[in-house]
């Protein structure tokens, strides 16, 4: 093992298992429950309403969109739903091109695919992680052009539709940059904010940065309801609109079962709203923790050459959801992950490129190529990150 992975392991074994006697597997990421989580489900249970109704959803809709800085918060049954949901509403169908960051979660691409329309990759700034206004603007310049009033891929012949940024890790991408790219080709921008509840980008929360923005709640995010998503948008129309077509289409109130086109079963139910809520209560004291966690990390590696932890930008207040290390040498990488998983660290290395999936292997990117996004795949590595690892500061548990 190279010396800058012996090294971070030996200190993160000494401060977890020797400092803090933590014994048995160390996991990437868990969730955790310390509020009213059991009171709320209770309450579900002891009432009935635990399907796709009832007064958890309402509540944690409202409290998601508070949390965005949105009017409006729509909840789905998980994030690609509501990605999904999100698309269609916006008119995405087959043959369409959403630019996407080639680094993230298959997710992002798959709801693309969902619609029967085309994911484009485009690099990453290794600043943020996240989507490159640059790498934008040299995609829509140098490989789109107009016809019929519409911007059109060159060698797809497919409508660009829409740019969908993607805050990795829950770093916030350059929204100044990428907005103004987009608007300047007359694009709509929506975030795939998955990662990034909490997260805030120049003092401004993630999820109200663009058109709209999807957030997800599986057992491994911030904030998780078991599984859940949710759209979150300041337009009225677009809003109801994804509120129309999440819940089946349905016209007609009291007993009357009419819809009026295809519609999609993504409701999230009351019992998982619920959970939601609780947690919901917490999320300031998370997010503490996460950022205490992640300096507790920069400490950690500090002295240490040949690698560097992921550490936000100047103008970003990042929830920092998965902690990250990226190494100078792939090899080095390679080292750290056998050893850290060899005594119980859960260490992970990054997602596989989505252009490099063999779905995806034949959709449009650009053309100055994906090197930033290749260098970060191959060096960086992901460390434990649930909140309670780091015990504190604290912030009041609101109820």
């Amino acid at each position: 093992m190279s010396d800058a992975a012996t090294a971070l392991l030996d200190r993160l074994v000494g401060h977890f298992r020797q400092r803090e006697g933590r014994q048995g597997t160390i996991a990437l990421h868990e969730p955790w429950f310390r509020g009213h989580e059991w009171d709320y489900v209770k309450d579900c249970l002891d009432t009935g309403w635990v399907s796709s109704v009832g007064a958890y959803v309402d509540r944690f809709e409202a409290m998601v969109a508070e949390a965005c800085g949105t009017r409006f918060a729509i909840a789905a049954v998980n994030g690609t739903a509501a990605t999904h949901v999100l698309l269609h509403a916006l008119g995405i169908g087959p043959g369409d091109l959403v630019v996407v960051p080639a680094l993230s979660f298959v997710a992002t691409a798959n709801a693309v695919a969902h619609c029967g329309a085309v994911p484009a990759f485009i690099d990453i700034d290794p600043a943020t992680l996240g989507m490159s206004p640059a790498a934008l603007r040299d995609f829509l310049a140098g490989e789109c052009e107009w016809g019929g009033g519409l911007l059109r891929h060159r060698a797809s012949g497919g409508r660009v539709a829409v740019v969908m940024p993607v805050h990795i890790f829950g770093h916030p991408c350059d929204m100044d940059g990428l907005n103004a790219v987009a608007a300047e080709y007359g694009l709509p921008l929506i975030e795939d904010a998955a990662e990034a509840l909490g997260s805030r980008f120049r003092g401004r929360p993630c999820g109200g940065l663009g058109r709209a923005a999807m957030v997800s709640f599986n057992g491994n995010k911030l904030v998780t309801t078991g599984g859940g998503g949710m759209v979150v948008t300041d337009d009225e129309a677009l809003a109801r609109r994804i509120k129309h077509l999440s819940t089946t289409a349905r016209v007609g109130k009291g007993w009357v079962f009419d819809h009026d086109e295809v519609g999609f079963n993504y409701r999230l139910p009351n019992l998982n709203a619920a959970l939601g809520c609780a947690q919901m209560e917490a999320l300031a004291d998370t997010v503490a923790r996460k950022r205490g966690l992640a300096q507790l990390y920069r400490e950690l590696a500090e002295g240490i050459g040949g690698l560097s932890v992921f550490a936000e930008q100047p103008w970003a207040e990042g929830n920092y959801w998965l902690n990250a290390v990226i190494f100078e040498a792939p090899r080095k990488r390679d080292a750290f992950l056998d050893a850290s998983n060899a005594v119980g660290l859960q260490t992970r290395p990054c997602w596989r490129l989505l252009c490099d999936l063999p779905m995806y292997r034949d959709a449009p990117r650009g053309a100055g190529g994906l090197e930033a996004a290749r260098r970060v795949e191959s060096r960086l590595v992901c460390l434990p990150s649930s909140a309670f690892l780091h015990p504190g500061p604290v912030a009041e548990v609101r109820s």
